[in-house]
């Protein structure tokens, strides 16, 4: 079974990028929502974007919006989807079929996607510029790509090296996601609005555990194929069990 990943430094330093980005958003998202005070920020109730929304404090949504360090999520968002582009083109090796083009394109939609949550934020004045499409398009994107790549990631994990418990997981994250997704809209266009970060969570939640479950698996598993990842072959690495070096050198 060929593996659709690539070996080597630059593939180490892909799966490394892919772990660093749900951390720096994570990190960022503490740090951001840490220092709302007027209203406290509530992880159930608030909506994600509002911890980005910088300048005045404003009603954005339905809530008060009063974020002094919201551009520290921003920058967090756009690292991220960057993080995840870059890792992710590092890690796949696209030649070998349709798997790892369709990893990389998802990447690529679910990196845009959280870097335009980033660059437009969800506030009064874009509301009325019009420059929320961008915004919207941008959650949206990434919810439903990086859910959908979940379960693609879950669905490969014989050829990404991954542990049936790891790919098993994988797989339910997204699917967990992508019914979470419908809920969430529900919830928004019925005028609900219970919880609805709460509902936001439950659905991009699952992207972030995903790819902090494949990098770790990328770094600490062993490929297909038995040899450790990310080695540096050399011809004594390369021979099979009982075989000389020389041998498999020649072949």
């Amino acid at each position: 079974m060929r593996p659709i990943v690539r070996s080597g430094p630059a593939a180490r330093a892909g799966a490394l990028l892919l772990l660093l980005g749900p951390l720096v958003s994570w990190a960022a998202e503490l740090v951001t929502a840490a220092a709302w005070q007027d209203p406290h920020y509530s992880p159930l109730h608030n909506w994600v974007s509002h911890l980005g929304l910088t300048g005045p404090s404003q009603v954005a949504f339905g809530q008060v919006g009063n974020s002094p360090l919201g551009a520290v999520m921003d920058v967090g968002w756009v690292v991220y989807g960057l993080l995840l582009v870059v890792g992710a083109w590092l890690t796949f090796d696209v030649r070998e079929g349709w798997r790892p083009v369709a990893i990389v394109a998802l990447a690529v939609l679910s990196g845009a996607g959280v870097s335009l949550v980033g660059i437009f934020q969800g506030s009064n004045e874009n509301v009325a510029n019009g420059l929320i499409i961008f915004h919207t398009l941008g959650a949206q994107g990434v919810m439903i790509a990086g859910n959908v790549m979940a379960v693609v990631v879950g669905l490969s994990g014989a050829r990404i090296g991954l542990s049936r418990g790891r790919a098993v997981a994988s797989i339910a994250l997204g699917v967990l996601g992508l019914i979470a997704f419908p809920a969430f809209m529900t919830n928004v266009f019925t005028g609900w609005m219970w919880n609805i970060g709460l509902f936001e969570r439950g659905v991009i939640y699952p992207i972030m555990v995903a790819h902090v479950l494949l990098s770790t698996g990328l770094l600490g598993e062993r490929a297909p194929g038995g040899v450790t990842r990310f080695t540096t072959f050399g011809p004594a690495a390369a021979a099979p069990p009982g075989r000389p070096a020389c041998s498999a050198s020649m072949q």
